[in-house]
């Protein structure tokens, strides 16, 4: 319940009442209209997500007020990008949101599960069942549906040596994406990307070690993984060489130019002398601090910051290629890849605290004369640049999201290696076990189970009306075939391959995902079902 303060008053028979202050200007919705408001608003959002759920979803095209363009079928990023005014839907952006943060997957499914929740506790409402009997029925079944997962999982390989159960997996995840035309391509790349980072004593990923970089022009097929970093950039002087070997990098932080006088002194430059003397002092000092470098073993200078074109033409002359206006990330990136030092004095460069890497070169793209280092072969071989092409920068955030959504399966597999079975096949089978659950309760709770029961199926459902089958045919088959032949595998068969067993079709949840998502749901529901008064200031109710 949400009050906006007011003061606190007693009548004459000592019974309290609070005086809300400006009571006239505001909205207020008590009791089961707030309920039904609330409902209403989630079950919108979750109708938005319905269509695009599964490997046959649709994509939704969202513009922003300046007009940029954005067309994805990832929940979590359709939900961030609507502009949602209710209280009760921004919660289930939110929902989709800590989905992606905790998982990476799933942020579809989780929306519309808690949308058919709603819609079944809206039903429990009408037949005069207490709010808060529904929820706890909720919370007692998403319990229950957690435990008979448990019970179906099956447990995964994750082995280095045999890496195609985990690629068969990602491609899963890429299924209802728009890199599916390369869908195995990518699913490799993902794999790998997470093989080369992971640390599998800890069972776990820093994904700070896998950067994602896209450039536009080219085709999604020249996506390709660089075991090192990528960086936007490229030498400072076109007449520096385009490939080093077994290099030795100095990482700067330290502004590599002759030293300017600052602006609060003053400088009298009274004839030409004074002027030569300034500039051979300048020249001699960039000398300096290039003849360092140098004196280190550095053969690649990587600097933060800027240097003019004089210092650019020193360093052509004293043969030292170097890379300016690199941004700190990375520089920090480089620093971890290449085992280096971030260098933030002149005074301390020193030969323990360059980088190593076996190989940097300039890539250069087509026509458009885009040019791009590639740092290769580094001490740390751990951190990774997954480098993607794409005919425009739409495609490119789209594979970006896909990616992640991918890197995220893998990962939770290395952290957590038993899964269950996919399209719609683990939540028919949570429905099934959920509803005979219910018959041996005896309390109210048992409508509550059921109508979750009912809810689970909504995923089946979606999955079956998007790959354009019958909705309730399909899932009334496969149902009746999960009860008699006891196969939790069974599933839609949304790419209409011909067989329903998701076993064979490699169709692969994680379990920790699918659990997350049964989890997630019921609290929100919960959540909205326990607010019963809202009030808006500012609005008048008439």
């Amino acid at each position: 319940m949400s009050f906006i303060p007011g003061s606190l008053g007693f009548d004459e028979f000592g019974t309290p009442f609070i005086i809300i202050k400006d009571q006239h200007k505001q909205r207020r919705l008590t009791g089961i209209d707030a309920l039904k408001s609330h409902i209403m608003a989630a079950r919108s959002i979750a109708k938005t997500l319905y269509t695009s759920l599964g490997p046959k979803g649709l994509d939704k095209m969202m513009v922003s007020s300046d007009g940029e363009v954005t067309v994805t079928n990832d929940g979590a990023t359709i939900l961030n990008m609507m502009d949602v005014d209710h209280e009760i839907a921004k919660l289930m952006v939110q929902l989709s949101q800590s989905q992606d943060n905790e998982i990476g997957d799933g942020t579809t499914g989780v929306v519309v599960i808690a949308g058919a929740l709603l819609e079944q506790a809206e039903h429990l409402l009408d037949q005069g069942i207490h709010p808060i009997r529904i929820a706890d029925g909720f919370e007692l079944a998403a319990q229950s549906a957690c435990k008979h997962l448990d019970s179906i999982a099956d447990s995964f390989p994750v082995d280095i040596n045999n890496l195609e159960p985990l690629i068969k997996t990602a491609m899963t995840t890429l299924g209802s994406k728009i890199v599916n035309k390369c869908h195995r391509q990518m699913a490799e790349i993902a794999v790998n990307a997470v093989i080369s980072v992971a640390d599998f004593d800890k069972r776990d990923v820093n994904f700070e070690l896998i950067k994602v970089q896209g450039k536009e022009g080219g085709r999604l097929e020249d996506t390709m993984l660089v075991k090192g970093v990528v960086v936007d950039k490229d030498f400072s002087h076109p007449q520096m060489p385009k490939e080093l070997k077994n290099v030795h990098l100095a990482i700067l932080t330290c502004p590599f130019e002759p030293p300017k006088p600052k602006t609060k002194h003053k400088l009298d430059v009274a004839s030409v002398e004074d002027y030569r003397a300034l500039r051979k002092y300048e020249q001699d000092t960039f000398n300096e601090m290039v003849k360092k470098v140098k004196d280190a073993g550095a053969t690649l200078a990587i600097c933060q910051w800027g240097f003019d074109d004089e210092a650019n033409h020193l360093l052509l002359k004293h043969e030292l290629p170097a890379v300016r206006w690199v941004g700190g990330p990375e520089i920090e990136l480089i620093a971890i890849a290449t085992g280096g030092r971030i260098i933030p004095r002149f005074e301390e460069v020193s030969k323990e605290k360059l980088g190593y890497a076996g190989k940097v070169s300039e890539l250069s793209f087509g026509t458009t004369k885009d040019k791009m280092l590639v740092i290769e072969e580094c001490k740390n071989s751990r951190a990774v640049t997954i480098f993607i092409r794409g005919g425009n920068k739409m495609i490119i955030e789209e594979a970006k999201r896909s990616i992640h959504d991918a890197l995220c399966v893998v990962r939770n597999l290395v952290q957590d290696n038993r899964i269950v079975y996919g399209g719609g096949a683990a939540e028919i089978s949570c429905a099934i076990a959920v509803s005979t659950e219910a018959d041996k309760i005896s309390s109210i709770e048992q409508y509550a189970y059921r109508a979750f029961a009912d809810a689970l199926e909504s995923v089946p459902l979606a999955l079956a009306e998007n790959s354009g089958l019958s909705p309730i045919d399909t899932l009334t088959q496969v149902r009746a075939r999960q009860i008699k032949e006891n196969n939790p595998a069974l599933g839609i068969d949304c790419m209409l391959i011909g067989t329903n067993d998701m076993k064979e079709q490699n169709v692969i949840e994680t379990l920790h995902s699918k659990k997350q998502q049964i989890i997630l749901a019921a609290q929100l529901v919960k959540m909205i079902l326990k607010i019963d008064d809202v009030r808006v200031p500012g609005e008048n109710f008439d």
